[in-house]
């Protein structure tokens, strides 16, 4: 580097997951809430999902379902559906999103 020159820096453009990076899906979502508070494709088909496997709600629509951790992944389903991008933990405070397009947090 020269003296006397400064070197910009870029900033990046960090997610609420912490240092994930930012997600171009996360733009223009509305703000929706969830439509249930259990997954609906397990109350649908009188299925039971796994208590140990968690929640997630779809940020486009509002729909429940159980993650990719439960045997069903309707979370997964839904998105596989819809084409609705990003997910996020259903738990209370939560700040885990899950963009299904790049497979990463967000």
């Amino acid at each position: 580097m020269i003296p006397g020159q400064s070197m910009a820096v870029a900033a990046v453009a960090v997610s609420p997951n912490g240092h994930a990076p930012r997600c171009e899906h996360l733009d223009g979502l509305a703000q929706t809430g969830p439509q249930s508070d259990d997954c609906q494709d397990c109350q649908s088909r009188k299925d039971h999902n796994d208590p140990r496997a968690s929640l997630v709600v779809c940020l486009t629509c509002g729909w429940v379902a159980c993650s990719d951790a439960s045997p069903k992944q309707h979370a997964r389903a839904h998105y596989e559906e819809t084409d609705h991008p990003v997910a996020a933990g259903f738990a209370p405070g939560s700040a885990w999103r899950w963009c299904y397009v790049h497979q990463r947090l967000v």
